[in-house]
């Protein structure tokens, strides 16, 4: 999937109405607006381009059920969804579903932007994706369904392995790293043998993840930083070593253009989203003229001995408080979200919602390596106030510090707790 999540962290327009909103504005229909005629749906260009037919198919098991029913259609880019949702949500026209990335639904359900959900009325709930189903869940109640994920892998250059001698992608750590050496030794201190920027905080805290600590913990109901722990301070190590040994660039940087450098040809491999391969071999990207054949996805071991646990990307649907039609959506959700549309969404190339269609997907060499990493996942604190950690870009300062030597890992993750434990619990 060629597109970024956004983090929710831009919100604070839509709430001067939000906090009013309840069941009481269903627009006439009644509780829930189970007779509702009209369903307004708000999905992303990726549904438009890519999946038009499962929009369809959705709107026409609806449409048996309730004959007569008008379905609406309305579709956004991710870059200007938010404003535009933030905007109607401060009035009396909220559509009845919308698709959010799944970073972006915390921020909403804190403030009660959308309804709760009977988790028990979609199928395959009781085996959603632990990191997608945190995604939708914020006190113990259900905002959400699991649309579609994307995970994180590594990637390497098999020419660059090979001269080195290196015939086959590592299967443990111990190998990741033996093979690196003799990649960085071979090619010199100008060639990121794993090109992974500093700031990468998914990366990072897959490292922590995998070590077994965490960004924070919950604890009575409150939330507390748990970055200086001695696991993860462990991981914030391991994660440090990588980028001491085999980032040669800049140590200021984040992700968000690694596709482009990996696509430069000064690289080894990356661990990063499942499509930054392939984008990096894209001929407009790949400066080289050497990728499309030679790059290759692998399950990313961690130091633990186990597969690194990764941070999963994906869409959620969410049902606006203010809906008139919030039965009629629920249906909705169901039909494009159930065993037929995991079918399809997983055709298109995506990874399904739940644990039960991502284990068919292991059986297929195409599909076994994301498939294979996904099974281990983790996701954000799902705190009130992790949106103002996300804005102030606190993983990603203690990162810079860590990477460029400014501070030990100990300093620098007892000062990012600091600033996490002010503002976590703070909606």
């Amino acid at each position: 999937m060629k597109r970024k999540l956004i983090a929710a962290i831009g919100i604070a327009g839509m709430m001067v109405s939000i906090a009013a909103c309840g069941d009481s504005d269903d627009k006439g229909n009644g509780s829930g607006g189970s007779e509702a005629k009209e369903l307004t749906v708000w999905l992303t260009v990726d549904a438009q381009n890519n999946w038009p037919d499962l929009v369809k198919a959705a709107d026409d098991a609806v449409a048996k059920k309730h004959p007569g029913v008008k379905i609406k259609h309305e579709y956004y880019g991710w870059p200007d969804k938010n404003t535009k949702l933030d905007a109607v949500l401060a009035t009396d026209k909220a559509p009845d579903v919308v698709e959010m990335g799944n970073t972006e639904m915390l921020g909403y359900m804190v403030k009660g932007a959308f309804a709760p959900l009977d988790a028990a009325k979609f199928d395959n709930s009781s085996a959603w994706l632990d990191g997608l189903k945190a995604s939708v869940t914020y006190e113990d109640k259900t905002y959400g369904v699991p649309y579609y994920a994307g995970g994180r892998v590594g990637n390497y250059r098999k020419d660059v392995f090979a001269a080195a001698g290196v015939k086959s992608a590592p299967k443990t750590y111990a190998e990741l790293t033996a093979a690196l050496d003799k990649v960085q030794k071979k090619e010199g201190n100008s060639f990121n043998a794993w090109y992974q920027p500093t700031r990468d905080w998914y990366a990072a805290m897959s490292f922590v993840y995998d070590a077994g600590g965490s960004i924070a913990k919950e604890e009575g109901g409150q939330w507390k930083a748990n970055l200086s722990s001695p696991e993860s301070v462990k991981g914030l190590t391991a994660y440090k070593d990588v980028v001491d040994k085999y980032m040669h660039g800049d140590k200021t940087k984040d992700e968000s253009d690694r596709y482009i450098v990996y696509g430069q040809g000064k690289s080894g491999m990356i661990f990063g989203a499942a499509w930054e391969g392939a984008t990096a071999a894209d001929p407009k990207n790949d400066k080289t003229g050497k990728l499309k054949d030679n790059l290759e996805n692998f399950v990313m071991p961690g130091p633990s001995g186990k597969n690194i646990p990764v941070f999963l990307g994906g869409s959620d649907l969410a049902v606006p408080v203010k809906s008139g039609a919030k039965d009629l959506a629920a249906e909705w959700i169901n039909a494009f979200t159930g065993p037929a549309g995991q079918k399809g969404l997983m055709a298109k190339g995506n990874l399904p919602n739940n644990k039960t269609d991502l284990a068919t997907l292991k059986n297929d060499p195409a599909t076994a390596v994301p498939a294979t990493a996904a099974e281990s996942n983790w996701f954000v604190p799902m705190a009130p106030g992790w949106g103002q950690v996300e804005k102030a870009q606190v993983l990603q300062t203690m990162l810079q510090s860590i990477g460029t030597g400014k501070k030990s890992v100990e300093a620098a993750a007892k000062e990012a707790d600091a600033a996490i434990d002010k503002v976590i619990n703070t909606k």
